[in-house]
């Protein structure tokens, strides 16, 4: 199975400006993975811009199974989250919030977050995610994770604003492979023009067999995507 972790940003081309889905999927078709988790997406609402992107995706990348998962409403009932496309049917999936802290620890930028659980047809679970940017955050979505996370045939990928050696990473490392074992040297994802830090994480269960990974030479969004191919 090759899996994908794609911020996309809503879909904003990184280098030119202005929301170009055609430029995500085409992104999305040169990795040719089975299964992509999405971050930063639109679906449709009141707004013009809000339109519902994953399920756009899928069909510009045939990648006929799609699930969105909100996190906040922007403004008017216009949905944002993350989001999952699959060669795979769906057989289940649920959208788990992360708790805001209270009370917030810090004076910098918060945003509810939340957990996609998908199960796919193959048996494989699927959890996407987009951690917050402060600690407090971060450690909830870490809570959040655990008491969620199955032991078995499960894949836990997104954006997790933090690098490896951030401590509040610790307990899913300890249950979980990170992919990023296979990498040849150790690829960053952000910033995609010159990309100086790992942001972006695909983790596998223990019984899972990393095969490969990667991060492609690809600017499309503001992050990089990150490849793996697993073997389950």
């Amino acid at each position: 199975m090759k899996i994908m972790s794609f911020n996309i940003q809503h879909g904003i081309d990184y280098l030119y400006g202005g929301v170009k889905l055609e430029i995500m999927a085409d992104a999305i078709k040169k990795c040719n993975p089975d299964i992509v988790g999405l971050n930063e997406v639109f679906d449709e609402g009141t707004a013009e811009a809000f339109v519902p992107q994953a399920a756009i995706l899928s069909k510009l990348t045939g990648l006929k199974y799609h699930y969105f998962a909100k996190a906040i409403d922007c403004g008017n009932n216009n949905p944002y989250g993350n989001a999952f496309i699959s060669r795979y049917p769906i057989i289940s999936a649920e959208t788990i919030t992360v708790p805001d802290p209270d009370p917030r620890a810090y004076n910098d930028y918060y945003e509810t977050r939340c957990v996609m659980k998908v199960k796919l047809e193959n048996g494989v679970n699927v959890l996407v995610t987009h951690f917050g940017l402060n600690p407090d955050e971060q450690e909830n979505s870490v809570k959040t994770i655990l008491e969620i996370l199955p032991q078995e045939k499960c894949i836990l990928m997104g954006d997790f604003n933090s690098t490896p050696d951030n401590p509040i990473l610790a307990p899913i490392m300890e249950k979980m492979t990170d992919t990023a074992v296979k990498f040849e040297k150790p690829f960053c994802t952000f910033p995609s023009h010159a990309p100086d830090r790992k942001l972006d994480y695909i983790l596998v269960s223990k019984d899972i067999e990393v095969i490969s990974a990667e991060v492609p030479e690809l600017i499309a969004s503001d992050h990089r995507p990150h490849l793996a191919e697993v073997k389950i």
